[in-house]
């Protein structure tokens, strides 16, 4: 999914003038046994409907330690998250601990929000995955702490890759995908002619600046000698990167191809598409839940996404941080609790579900299992958004979105770059 966030910033900006409240000192000194405060969680639904077990037993594990504290642990939908966090914050009613998609842990960092945290509480912080860690950090301070880590890959149809190659193991040389794509192209033609071998929509920022950073481009730079950031994607890397997206995009696109992503999934179980980048869960979507298609169980399959230059193609690194809300009068508890959920035995719990853990420790060995090794070796040299102030907004997408559009309109990669570098430069050192 998608989370675009609908952040009231002024609201959770209110939130600076009490971010220095936090635990009561006289409390966290108590013996275990005396508190008996009450620990409000808020965990996304993965965890109720996936792993249930990991917060029972993270849950329990504190139990001991905390008999008299009530842990209220309350489910939420990423829908929806964003604005009920919002309006909380700005009441007196709010989560001690929150779940967080990294892409939205900025704008709370800089508004105050989150408290900071001491990452020697947390056994496994040495190996904390550095894209994830990065989401949490600010001025070399950390306000939150490493959940669970995901990234895109090639989700691909094995049915109509067979019937265009011969063979239904996608090709992890680029030059061969594109050959196997544009038999594939050929093969689907004679059914349907708006059917796409690779279904690039063009609005797919995150895919676009997947190719910039396989040519060693990056959406923005931080200047040691201005201390801000500088756009950068009208360099030479960028816009070979871009310009390498958007001809996949012409080429292959059969549909229209100034859709975002947000249904790619549908397209494809609707069997319009025969390879789409992807979430490792959009797998599972194509052919399950309300808009999947059971016929296609078993035809569906992951791999890696083959990039230019004879390498994979670098994915966002995307995934979950859990945070402690500065205004929380139980931030000791709510660490702990963070501690316990987020421990090595608890990443296990996660990794037997294929679900990536947050640290490079574990992950090793879901880079060897079939299930996950495409996902989990394209983690380690994932990208992420510039972690600058402005980058919060919701407008950098419409940035992206916009340049892709044009480009795909006819303005040149160089001229619409140019542009985006503009409007990039006035967002992303505003400050909150």
């Amino acid at each position: 999914m998608k989370r675009k966030l609908i952040a009231a910033i002024g609201v959770a900006g209110m939130l600076v003038s009490v971010a220095a409240c936090g635990s009561d000192d006289k409390a966290s000194s108590q013996d275990p046994k005396d508190r008996k405060e009450n620990l409000t969680v808020w965990l996304m639904g993965e965890a109720q409907s996936t792993w249930p077990e990991l917060v029972k037993d993270a849950n329990a594990e504190f139990k001991k330690k905390y008999p008299n504290v009530t842990v209220k642990v309350q489910y939420q939908q990423w829908a929806d998250k964003v604005k009920k966090l919002d309006t909380s914050l700005g009441g007196d009613k709010f989560p001690d601990v929150v779940e967080l998609g990294n892409t939205e842990t900025m704008q709370y960092i800089l508004n105050g929000a989150l408290a900071e945290v001491d990452t020697k509480k947390y056994e496994n912080s040495d190996t904390w995955i550095k894209g994830l860690k990065d989401t949490c950090s600010y001025e070399g301070k950390t306000y939150c702490v490493p959940y669970y880590a995901s990234a895109r890959l090639a989700v691909y149809n094995k049915d109509m890759l067979k019937a265009g190659t011969g063979s239904d193991v996608l090709p992890q040389n680029e030059t061969e995908f594109l050959t196997a794509m544009d038999k594939v192209s050929a093969e689907l033609a004679k059914k349907d002619k708006r059917a796409s071998s690779l279904y690039y929509p063009g609005r797919y920022w995150y895919a676009a600046m997947s190719y910039v950073a396989a040519y060693g481009g990056q959406i923005a730079k931080y200047d040691e000698g201005s201390k801000e950031w500088k756009a950068s994607l009208s360099s030479p890397e960028a816009q070979k990167g871009i310009q390498h997206f958007v001809d996949l995009v012409k080429k292959y696109n059969k549909a229209d191809q100034t859709k975002d992503e947000q249904d790619h999934a549908n397209v494809m179980a609707n069997e319009k598409a025969g390879v789409i980048y992807g979430q490792a869960w959009e797998a599972g979507s194509v052919t399950t839940g309300e808009n999947g298609n059971p016929k296609l169980e078993g035809k569906i399959a992951t791999a890696g996404m083959p990039g230019p230059n004879g390498k994979a193609l670098p994915s966002f690194i995307g995934g979950s941080d859990l945070a402690v809300v500065s205004k929380s009068k139980v931030q000791d508890l709510g660490q702990e609790w963070i501690s316990l959920f987020t421990n090595a035995k608890s990443m296990e719990v996660l990794a037997s579900k294929n679900i990536l853990p947050n640290n490079e420790k574990q992950l090793e060995p879901l880079k060897a299992k079939p299930e996950t090794a495409a996902i989990a070796n394209a983690v380690p040299d994932a990208w992420f958004t510039p972690i600058a102030p402005g980058w919060a907004s919701i407008e950098k997408e419409e940035i992206l979105e916009n340049m892709l559009l044009k480009i795909l309109k006819g303005t040149s990669v160089a001229d619409a770059s140019k542009k985006a570098d503009s409007e990039i430069d006035a967002l992303i050192n505003k400050k909150a």
